[in-house]
């Protein structure tokens, strides 16, 4: 009598190579998509402003109003900005943030213009576009006078098209 004995396979199967390939790409896929969503929702978040800080005024002294010769434009670092005085006295405070993609914008004395070292943009020295591909003027900040001292309110810039001689600020000594 022939005994017959069954053997049977007790170890698990082996999974196909193709199965698992397809589950990490899969799993991959899914963490590509959390994180387009996610970047996604930062990119339109990022920009408000959540602070109660950020809604109140923010003023700093620029100086003397007899520190500024006209046909002057100096950098006023506490505010990130240029202080332009005209020739005939006028000042405007111009941002240093270029209207085309927010690059920080130099003051080039020797030619009395702003360029942008990002892509070339050229503004005068009352932040008028010269050469684009800025779509608009340097942004203005807010002057006032406190005697005889300069103060720019910096956390309220205005945007505007071009140059106007309205924006210019002049300084009234009282008699």
């Amino acid at each position: 009598m022939t005994m017959s004995v069954d053997k049977k396979n007790t170890s698990p199967p082996v999974p196909k190579r193709r199965s698992f390939l397809t589950k990490i790409w899969f799993a991959l896929g899914i963490v590509a998509f959390a994180e387009f969503l996610l970047g996604g929702v930062s990119f339109f978040v990022s920009g408000r402003k959540n602070n109660a800080k950020d809604s109140c005024a923010v003023t700093i002294e620029a100086g003397n109003i007899n520190d500024f010769l006209p046909g002057s434009v100096t950098l006023i670092r506490a505010g990130n900005c240029y202080l332009s005085r005209l020739q005939d006295g006028g000042l405007l405070a111009i941002s240093r943030k270029c209207t085309h993609l927010g690059c920080a914008v130099p003051f080039v004395p020797e030619r009395n213009q702003f360029e942008c070292p990002c892509h070339a943009s050229i503004f005068d020295n009352t932040g008028n576009v010269i050469k684009s591909p800025a779509p608009r003027a340097l942004d203005l900040f807010p002057i006032h006078f406190v005697h005889d001292m300069i103060m720019i309110d910096i956390n309220q810039p205005i945007k505007r098209a071009g140059f106007s001689a309205d924006q210019l600020s002049y300084h009234q000594k009282k008699a």
